[in-house]
């Protein structure tokens, strides 16, 4: 049994229902976009009736800001997750390694989520703003700047960074770097991911020993 399956357990019918329509929602909403897609066609997809839906979400928008938020929310912890563990003793190496991981991390996770993607895209203009406000970012945020505190205990970045506005701002440019890739291809932004690392490394090591 997996992970999953135990999770999937736990939850109450009604919670795998709403479950089911908004992963069928996501996928929905990920290929034929908000004004093509009706709730009808989503509850025909998670197979509940036409009307079930509208029991845990008002109207199509709710429907559609929740599966934006969900699939967000995928693409972030996915790259939360590949984070270097902060159990385990930081080498000189890390400090270097970790955000070019996170950036291919996030590129990877995005051909996973369809509706995240669509949004970097630029495909749903009126909410592409969601995925910036949404809270799985926070918890991103957080897990950059507890990186950044560690490197800091270990002498890997400089100790008068203020490491939670650090990690706002290596977040929003691994945002703006992600968008690039999907809007304008792999092939014309990937070439720029270790310029940036160049830079990260650039303002965050601490000065060499004289």
């Amino acid at each position: 049994m997996t992970a999953t399956d135990t999770a999937t357990e736990t939850l109450t019918k009604g919670e795998q229902t709403r479950r089911t329509i908004l992963d069928a929602a996501i996928e929905r909403f990920g290929r034929d976009g908000f004004r093509s897609t009706s709730v009808t066609e989503i509850a025909r997809d998670a197979g509940v009736s036409g009307t079930a839906a509208y029991a845990y979400f008002p109207n199509k928008e709710a429907l559609f800001l929740a599966a934006v938020d969900e699939d967000a929310a995928g693409v972030i912890h996915e790259g939360v997750h590949s984070l270097i563990d902060p159990t385990r003793p930081l080498g000189p190496r890390d400090a270097e390694n970790w955000r070019s991981t996170l950036v291919y991390a996030l590129i990877e996770a995005v051909d996973r989520h369809p509706l995240a993607r669509r949004l970097l895209a630029g495909l749903e203009p009126e909410v592409t703003a969601r995925v910036i406000e949404t809270p799985a970012l926070n918890d991103l945020r957080k897990a950059c700047a507890d990186q950044l505190r560690a490197e800091q205990g270990a002498g890997l970045v400089r100790a008068d960074l203020d490491t939670t506005v650090v990690a706002h701002g290596i977040v929003a440019i691994m945002l703006s770097l992600l968008m690039s890739v999907v809007q304008l291809g792999p092939d014309a932004t990937l070439t720029y991911a270790e310029d940036v690392r160049a830079v990260f490394d650039a303002a965050l090591s601490p000065p060499a020993a004289t």
